[in-house]
């Protein structure tokens, strides 16, 4: 794992191994289950632990893969954080390092949340974080993660 980036998020420990194919995968505690680790998943697991540790958000109310239906094709969201009722309230979308959050990575979450209507989304390649709250004109650029 020594050749992974180093990220915009205090580190992290995961547990980890090789699998047959000899690919490094870390053990997914939401899941529960060993996923490989890929750049995007590395920056996923620091997300993940941001959201617990800095965050105070339970593992409970944090879902990964969140099924989204949107036009009769179904899709991910990578990270969807939900309230104590169950409705999402933030919408997360992890990129790799080297992926440049764009216009595009945006106009991907803002479709997702046509469909989910959370309050906030997150796009973060591990470098670079960005946050938008859901307004009635639209979204509006946060100036720090909102604090849950």
């Amino acid at each position: 794992m020594s050749q992974l980036q180093k990220l915009n998020f205090p580190p992290i420990r995961l547990r980890a191994r090789h699998n047959q194919a000899g690919k490094v995968e870390v053990w997914n505690e939401l899941r529960n289950q060993y996923i490989v680790l890929t750049p995007e998943e590395w920056v996923r697991r620091h997300l993940v632990s941001y959201l617990i540790h800095q965050c105070h958000i339970t593992q409970q109310c944090i879902i990964e893969e969140y099924a989204v239906n949107l036009n009769a094709q179904p899709q991910r969201a990578d990270v969807v954080v939900i309230d104590s009722k169950g409705r999402p309230l933030i919408v997360a979308e992890c990129k790799a390092p080297e992926v440049t959050i764009s216009e595009q990575t945006l106009s991907q979450a803002v479709r997702y949340n046509s469909v989910l209507g959370a309050r906030y989304l997150l796009l973060t390649n591990g470098l670079k974080h960005y946050c938008w709250e859901k307004t009635d004109k639209g979204y509006t650029p946060c100036n720090a993660l909102p604090v849950f």
